[in-house]
């Protein structure tokens, strides 16, 4: 398969996620592809079976055009960006054809952990891991468990942080007793000892005083 006809089937995966982001703009601004670069493509994937029309006349992924792709979610509160992110990210992005990168609600990230300190709310948490190039789409998580948004998304691999407190185990009894098949994956990181809770204790205060 073609690279434009892949980028286009991963565009109208995304609009499934978020229908406010529609196809061609995401191509626009993600990649700055012109409409017209794109159109001519849209006729030979809808002849595959790969892609279809709504009732309204939108475009839409079909199944067939879903299974083209190997999509990994990550998620976690990345309320300051640092390398060990980076790292977990790109290699999470190495496992599949698209990235979902799910930021979880502050009530989300405080129930996870106790007397944790957020400087940024979702939104902007959300801009800083849109912004790396190599994330696909970033999507703030559902106010139910962490299970709803995996419902939601159906990714083929779920990829955990080395310090993430979820188990393996525990991620994949829950999916299957909703049906999701998913693969569940441990990253590593050449850096262990570097977590965002100490680096808000060591800089962060200082930081956000200024």
């Amino acid at each position: 398969m073609k690279s434009l006809d892949k980028l286009i089937l991963k565009a109208l995966y995304i609009n499934n996620l978020d229908p406010s982001i529609s196809f061609s703009h995401y191509l626009q601004e993600k990649y700055q592809l012109e409409k017209s670069f794109f159109e001519s493509r849209i006729t030979r994937l809808i002849e595959l079976g790969l892609i279809g029309k709504t009732n309204s006349e939108q475009y839409k992924l079909n199944p067939l055009g879903r299974e083209t792709m190997k999509v990994v979610l990550v998620g976690g509160v990345f309320d300051i960006l640092h390398p060990g992110h980076i790292f977990t990210l790109k290699a999470a992005r190495m496992l599949g054809d698209v990235l979902i990168v799910i930021i979880a609600t502050q009530s989300t990230a405080t129930k996870i952990k106790k007397n944790r300190v957020i400087f940024h709310n979702e939104n902007l948490r959300r801009e800083m891991v849109s912004s790396l190039n190599f994330v696909d789409f970033a999507l703030i998580g559902k106010e139910g468990t962490l299970f709803d948004t995996v419902e939601h998304v159906k990714p083929d691999i779920i990829a955990l942080g080395y310090d993430q407190s979820h188990t393996e185990k525990f991620i994949s009894e829950n999916c299957k007793k909703r049906n999701i098949n998913v693969r569940i994956l441990r990253l590593n990181t050449p850096i262990p000892n570097m977590k965002s809770s100490e680096l808000k204790r060591d800089l962060g205060d200082l930081f956000y005083q200024i």
